[in-house]
């Protein structure tokens, strides 16, 4: 065995120099040589060995359209294995972590906040508590299905050499395992040959939740009971973790989700969550193999016995000849029958997962009434949990469309009465839809004769109402609508779930109705939509019956887009705590949505810093996120990275819960906010001069690539909402992905520096913001997402963008870019005290590892969208640096 310890240098080693091998193997010596070449030149001038970059540009420059295709490959390969590399030291890190005890921002902290408290305060906080999850199908992950199974048995090899004790025999085998995995790596095609259909997307979430998070549910419960006990011994822990998706049923933008892919999708979230608890009964059956002499059975678990015998006598006089004296065995089997009886026409199946999780409670209490305590807890609980979280559907669907959508529908369909709803004002408009919802309906759900739009919402209403009878109302039962402006646009969807029958107050409401707040009209009207609402008499009494709870969304990606990072920032800050403070004078619980994106720039970062980051007021209990594109796999792919993830967002929502109920919150100083005020207005309108300048929109089509994102197979929905190239109408996920494939990264840091530099031109000065970045988690979080964005520019590789350019944009549009880049960089060491912009040594390191092979992929992208008529070889080298730029920056969009 050797002795040699691994860490993430020796395994980045290891897996480059079987790559190395395989290049050498299965190309030219040609090929092999311009790779190492243009490796050991970039490595070079980042180390300061170089004078320039000019000898890996020249031997770009003149390599063949085949080998150019051979060394775009063999980079972006390379960045597939250093991620998993990484991830192998990550989880590296949390077994070390867990044993030392020394993780931080977990559940010991969760135990030592619940310990700070009363019983009774530390049980409504779990009681108030819910963290959720929400899957997006957004077009963000540019690696294949079949490339990340792949990546995913070179990270199960890594964890054998890694944790187990191997004899050198053992070691050996499997280190020829991964070189063949390597080799066939390389042998796969990286990019795909057509975009991948809703379904594929479905599919694809569908993968992490029965493939990781079902199984890693028990130790995140586990471990999160463990810590609660360690507060306030024999208190329970509810439920506190929800799992949606909006993949197969997000329809804004994206005519190829249509209700037949959503029933599809519904049908196969069912078929694989079913699957999942057959398995895992027939687990339980093996383990309740005890003998009938040694139990005495609870009156309840005979009744519920019996209960189970008359839903399917069938089965029930089978298992009394194959088990006649193992109680327990017949009891789950017969759950088995009925659970394998849901989605067929057999009579006996449970009607809900609420039965079935309740027949295993009475299973699991008469265990521990017979003093098998053990055997409920590892057999039972775990099951129970997983029934109680994923139900029959595996993850709830969201429904989601375009504001402007319903709006058409709606006219449509008034129009067929005699109402001309385009002229009504929007009072009337109001008035009208009330009247429909709580008097008479006016209109009907019929597509005949309808345009396309209204007949396709029509029809996705119509289904909704069989998918409710079919799935349950728990299956699918949020409607979001995008770019809400105006409590009319929420109204025109309980209108159309009226005529659907969906809702028929005041008795029922089968639907939560979410507006997603993006623009900044949005964002600064969100108090008259709210109060019109509430006081309304429709939508108030589909509030009293949805329980009082109003969700809101709110846009990170487009509000970043239209407004800069900071000022979005500061927008979305400022509105969720207006937001929150309209719901309590109204006297509604408010529910916040966070549709936040994958990249820094779309406002993602780590969940755990995020939700601590949140205004104290919005921390009700309940809070609700996107998870997007790659973000997914890095999250979730991996179990122990999987369950880290999920006890970090435990951890924040509780210590941010109890915040508020014990108003033990931040002290937010009044001169703190109106230093936001003004950096974030004035940084808004250094950002709109930006892309308001003539020639903005030319410049970033030349030196981004842009039309190569357009073009690639990433996901089911267009990059553009119209088709047209304009900064407004393109969508924000090939925004930012643009910008950060030529590594300016706009969109994490542009116009910060304006923004804090109006701040201190106007009395302001730099020892208020250090004061605000050391206590305000919101200003924190804000500045370290702007120095991490920072770090990962660099203005040398967007030089070589920029020649792309003429001359007149170059000298308009560079000069103002890094002139905002040198001084945000100035600013943000100012205001953090840190040489280095980074919080975290070991992303230093990473920028530090990755830099020298991503070079070479920008280089070589440039000069092949420099080149008028790109060859088929070159084309798809071309497609190979954006997905090995996207794997080398960890992102996307």
């Amino acid at each position: 065995m050797t002795d040699e310890e691994r860490t993430v240098e020796r395994d980045v080693r290891e897996l480059g120099a079987d790559l190395g091998s395989v290049v050498r193997r299965h190309t030219s010596d040609a090929a092999f040589d311009a790779v190492e070449d243009v490796r050991t030149g970039s490595i070079d001038y980042r180390r300061g060995d170089a004078d320039s970059r000019a000898p890996v540009r020249e031997r770009l420059a003149g390599l063949d359209p085949e080998t150019t295709r051979t060394v775009a490959r063999a980079f972006a390969t390379y960045f597939e294995l250093v991620n998993v590399a990484e991830e192998r030291q990550r989880v590296r890190a949390v077994r070390q972590g867990r044993t030392a005890g020394t993780l931080g921002d977990g559940l010991d902290e969760t135990a030592d906040a619940l310990a700070s408290v009363d019983r009774e305060t530390a049980e409504r906080v779990l009681a108030d508590v819910r963290v959720v999850p929400t899957f997006t199908a957004h077009p963000t992950e540019a690696r294949r299905k079949t490339v990340k199974a792949k990546l995913r048995r070179v990270s199960e090899t890594l964890a054998d050499l890694d944790e187990r004790r191997l004899t050198d025999d053992e070691a050996a085998a499997l280190d020829g395992g991964l070189g063949a995995e390597v080799a066939s790596l390389w042998a796969t095609r990286q990019v795909r040959s057509r975009r991948p259909t809703p379904s594929d997307e479905a599919r694809d979430v569908r993968w992490y939740l029965e493939g990781t998070l079902f199984d890693v549910l028990d130790d995140t419960y586990d471990a999160l009971t463990d810590a609660v006990a360690e507060a306030h011994p024999d208190l329970d822990v509810p439920s506190v973790l929800e799992f949606r998706s909006w993949a197969g049923s997000d329809r804004d933008g994206n005519p190829h989700v249509t209700p037949d892919v959503t029933a599809e999708t519904l049908d196969a979230q069912r078929a694989a969550v079913l699957d999942r608890y057959d398995d895992a009964l027939r687990d339980v059956a093996s383990a309740a193999s005890h003998e009938a002499s040694r139990l005495d059975h609870t009156d309840v678990f005979e009744e519920r016995a019996a209960a189970e015998r008359a839903a399917v006598p069938a089965v029930a006089d089978r298992l009394d000849e194959e088990y006649p004296e193992e109680p327990y065995r017949r009891f789950v089997n017969l759950l088995r029958a009925r659970v394998d009886r849901v989605d067929d026409l057999r009579p006996g199946g449970f009607d809900d997962a609420a039965d079935l999780e309740s027949a295993l409670a009475t299973l699991d209490s008469d265990l521990r009434a017979n003093e098998y305590e053990s055997v409920a807890d590892e057999a039972v609980e775990p099951l129970r949990r997983r029934v109680e979280t994923f139900g029959f559907s595996l993850a709830a669907l969201d429904l989601r469309d375009h504001r402007e959508n319903h709006t058409e529908t709606v006219a449509a369909v008034l129009d067929r009465e005699g109402v001309d709803y385009h002229a009504l004002s929007e009072t009337e408009r109001v008035d009208l839809l009330t009247e429909s919802v709580v008097d008479e309906s006016v209109g009907t759900l019929d597509p005949d004769g309808l345009g396309e739009t209204p007949a396709r919402v029509c029809d996705r209403f119509a289904a909704l109402a069989d998918w409710h009878a079919e799935y349950g109302e728990e299956a699918i039962d949020t409607y979001c609508i995008s770019m809400t402006e105006e409590p009319s646009h929420v109204l025109e969807v309980l209108y159309l779930a009226d005529l659907a029958g969906v809702v028929s107050l005041p008795d029922h409401c089968g639907l939560d109705v979410v507006p997603l707040l993006e623009t900044a009209s949005a964002l600064s009207n969100a108090r008259s939509i709210f109060e019109t609402l509430t006081d309304n008499e429709a939508y108030g009494a589909a509030l009293d019956v949805r329980g009082g709870v109003q969700e809101v969304m709110l846009g990170y990606s487009d509000s970043n887009k239209e407004n800069g990072p900071l000022a979005a920032s500061w927008d979305l800050h400022r509105n969720a705590r207006r937001l929150a403070e309209v719901a309590d004078d109204v006297g509604v619980e408010l529910r916040l949505f966070h549709g936040r994106g994958g990249s820094i720039s779309r406002g993602g970062g780590p969940m755990n810093e995020a939700l601590l980051a949140l205004p104290t007021e919005t921390a009700t209990g309940e809070v609700k996120f996107t998870e997007q594109g790659e973000s997914i796999a890095e999250k979730y792919a991996n179990p122990d990275v999987a369950e880290r993830e999920l006890e970090q967002m435990l951890d924040a929502q509780v210590r941010a819960r109890l915040r508020n109920l014990t108003g033990d919150a931040p002290d937010v100083r009044d001169e703190w906010v109106d230093a936001m005020d003004a950096a974030g207005e004035a940084a808004r309108t250094a950002y709109r001069d930006l892309l308001d300048t003539e020639g903005f929109v030319s410049f970033f089509e030349t030196v981004t690539p842009i039309a190569v994102i357009e073009d690639l197979n990433m996901g089911s929905r267009p990059a553009s909402r119209s088709g047209e190239r304009t900064v407004e109408d393109l969508r924000a996920i090939p925004w930012v992905f643009s910008w950060t494939q030529c590594r300016a990264i706009l969109p994490g840091w542009y116009s910060v520096a304006s923004g804090l530099d109006a701040f201190l031109d106007d009395g302001g000065d730099v020892e208020t913001l250090r004061e605000m970045y050391e206590s305000w988690p919101f200003f924190r979080t804000t500045v370290d997402h702007v120095a991490l964005s920072l770090a990962r520019t660099d203005l040398e590789i967007v030089d070589e963008y920029a020649e792309l350019a003429d001359e007149d944009l170059r000298e308009r549009f560079l000069p103002r870019i890094r002139a905002e880049h040198d001084r945000a960089v100035e600013l943000v060491r100012s205001v953090t005290g840190r040489e280095r912009l980074l919080r975290r040594e070991w992303l230093d390191e990473t920028l530090d590892r990755r830099n020298p092979y991503v070079d070479p992929l920008n280089l070589l992208q440039a000069d092949l969208l420099s080149r008028e008529n790109r060859t088929d070889a070159e084309e798809r080298a071309l497609r190979l640096t954006v997905k090995g730029i996207a794997a080398g920056m960890k992102n996307t969009g």
